[in-house]
């Protein structure tokens, strides 16, 4: 396993129904730094947690168990499935987010998130699609780890995915673009703004106005190649 600091937080439970580890939600912190986060993390009247928290320096502490539910990802759904919770492990990236203007994410946090990262598909058997973002779950309601996080890296590395949009161009619809998104794992419960912010967040964040060819290409793309566990009759491309 990777090396990592045992830094106990109180704020977790069973996992719900006999679920199992499907997912790795990745979230930042949106906090000035590192130990702020460590300490509201292990602090019981905040009832919030994640699994392992990445420090800008590539310091990993490990807060809950993995067999056990950190309190991390709050409602929302990924593949016609809720409390995601009971299904993930979550890990928090150290970064102030819109605090400090979106920054970057530091090189050696990043190093050390693909090590986790392959140290956790691995010991679970879980594919690169399993890791999501928070906003993924929860269009509308949460954003991070935001526009400045290197998706693409983690797809070259293996431990995440990104389409490739070569799906022959579809006019925008709205209908079409929902099926799709639904198919990959994005909730169906959330109006058509959030879905397709949601969305762009991840794959198009430079992207403004409304949906266009490319969003439906991508999102073909990622409905044909990537159908998320229990999603795969939710509509198609």
């Amino acid at each position: 396993m990777v090396e990592a600091i045992w830094h106990p937080s109180p704020n977790f439970g069973p996992r719900r129904g006999g679920a199992g580890v499907e997912l790795v939600v990745l979230h930042h912190t949106a906090m000035a730094s590192a130990e702020a986060a460590l300490r509201r993390l292990c602090d019981p009247d905040s009832e919030v947690s994640a699994h392992y928290l990445v420090a800008e320096d590539g310091t990993i502490c490990q807060l809950v168990d993995e067999e056990m539910r950190a309190w991390h990802a709050g409602a929302g759904s990924w593949g016609g499935a809720g409390d995601v919770n009971s299904r993930s492990i979550g890990i928090e990236l150290a970064n102030p987010g819109p605090l400090h203007s979106l920054p970057p994410f530091a090189a050696r946090q990043m190093d050390a998130l693909e090590g986790l990262l392959a140290d956790i598909l691995a010991r679970h058997d879980l594919p690169p699609e399993a890791v999501i973002a928070h906003s993924d779950m929860a269009p509308g309601r949460k954003s991070d780890p935001g526009p400045a996080f290197d998706w693409r890296r983690l797809a070259r590395a293996g431990l995440a995915i990104w389409p490739d949009g070569v799906a022959p161009d579809q006019p925008p619809d709205m209908a079409r673009f929902r099926a799709a998104a639904t198919r990959f794992g994005y909730p169906a419960d959330v109006d058509d703004a959030a879905l397709l912010a949601a969305f762009r967040l991840r794959f198009r964040p430079a992207a403004r106005g409304p949906l266009e060819a490319r969003d439906m290409a991508l999102v073909a793309d990622l409905a044909r190649r990537w159908p998320a566990r229990g999603a795969a009759d939710a509509g198609s491309a």
